[in-house]
């Protein structure tokens, strides 16, 4: 398989590059390479494709993000054109009244289809655990949502009547005028832009053919999810107005703090307490993780804010891939009160203290010798 050019080279444009820049780069290679601009030229139906896949990435700030991350194996799910029809469905709005201020007309040469519109998309918020997010979970979740109208079918009109061919734009919702050697295209005044009149308007839609009505969903988390991520359930949204496909559902996470792990990406942080008697003498300890308890081996001599690597405990990443560490953090504690024998013992610690040769500490009471005498010597 041929290596994929660079999405920011096919569209001329820096990386740095703002959404301004990107639909005026876009706009300027669809003008040049549209197929009605280029007819029978199969190069130039190739660049348009190619055009537009790069656009659909970089004008998408989530999608744009992947790809700068990871390169085209972060996008993989784009949309890939095989005919421009899919582009006019998919990129519709653009190309008749949007961004292209209706340069090419509603494109009636090619079936004279009517351009419809998809319904809206729904957010949705849930809150997890870091268990939940780090394991996956099945959410029941519930909204409101506009669905296709049970009287009148979704077409507006009262049960008994019929919704009737616009006459001004003769059902096309597009009208068009002519400047110079340019179309213009804008939605028809009379119906606006839905092709049909409506004589006796539905009274539970009140002529819109969607009633609102109240979902339920059980939806799948995939494990590995972040605070932020969302989770995209294709054909859930809102029903179109004029029979397009229905918008999707997202579910967007949040995920609640815990109270012993902090989450770095895939990694997890704990910071575990210990004794000084187990930091000078070593101890094996058990440690809590997400998926049970772990003996952690903590060698003699072990200083406070050291970090010990569990392997694998942390958390998958939800894109594929292996699981992140577990990086426990210890730190000494000492206790604020102390009983009569303890007291006795550690006094008895202390004197032996001052008998050892420490390291560090007779390195850093040379340090401060020598910073007294210094400060403690008289100027010339």
């Amino acid at each position: 398989m041929a290596e994929k050019t660079c999405y920011y080279e096919i569209l001329r444009i820096e990386r740095s590059a703002q959404k301004t820049e990107i639909d005026r780069a876009y706009r300027k290679l669809a003008i040049k390479y549209h197929p009605d601009q280029n007819r029978n030229d199969e190069e130039a139906v190739a660049k348009f494709k190619e055009a537009t896949e790069a656009y659909e990435v970089l004008s998408d700030a989530e999608k744009r993000s992947r790809y700068d991350q990871y390169g085209h194996s972060g996008v993989d799910s784009v949309h890939q054109y095989g005919d421009v029809e899919d582009i006019f469905e998919a990129f519709g709005d653009m190309f008749g009244g949007g961004m292209f201020g209706d340069l090419f007309g509603n494109r009636g040469g090619r079936g004279g289809r009517k351009r419809v519109r998809k319904g809206a998309d729904i957010r949705v918020n849930v809150t997890l655990t870091l268990e939940e997010a780090a394991r996956g979970v099945d959410k029941d979740i519930s909204f409101r949502r506009r669905v296709k109208c049970n009287s009148c079918g979704g077409n507006g009109a009262e049960p008994g009547s019929k919704p009737t061919t616009c006459g001004t734009c003769a059902g096309h919702g597009q009208v068009i005028q002519s400047a110079g050697i340019l179309r213009v295209q804008t939605a028809c005044p009379d119906c606006h832009g839905s092709g049909q009149k409506i004589g006796s308007p539905c009274s539970d839609c009140r002529g819109t053919g969607l009633e609102n009505k109240k979902a339920e969903l059980t939806v799948t988390i995939p494990a590995g999810v972040d605070d932020g991520m969302r989770v995209r359930v294709t054909g859930e949204g809102e029903a179109s107005p004029d029979g397009g496909p229905v918008g999707d559902c997202y579910v967007f996470v949040t995920v609640k703090p815990h109270e012993l792990f902090k989450r770095d990406g895939n990694h997890l942080i704990l910071q575990l307490p210990i004794s000084y008697t187990q930091a000078a003498l070593g101890a094996e300890i058990q440690v809590p993780t997400l998926s049970g308890p772990e003996v952690l081996r903590v060698e003699r001599g072990t200083q406070s804010g050291e970090v010990f690597t569990l392997r694998g405990k942390g958390v998958v990443d939800p894109r594929g891939g292996r699981a992140g560490d577990l990086l426990v953090q210890v730190f000494i504690e000492v206790p604020k009160k102390l009983n009569a024998e303890q007291e006795r013992l550690l006094r008895e610690l202390a004197d032996l203290d001052h008998q050892a040769v420490l390291p560090e500490r007779t390195s850093f009471l040379g340090k401060l010798k020598t910073f007294f005498d210094t400060e403690l010597k008289p100027q010339e």
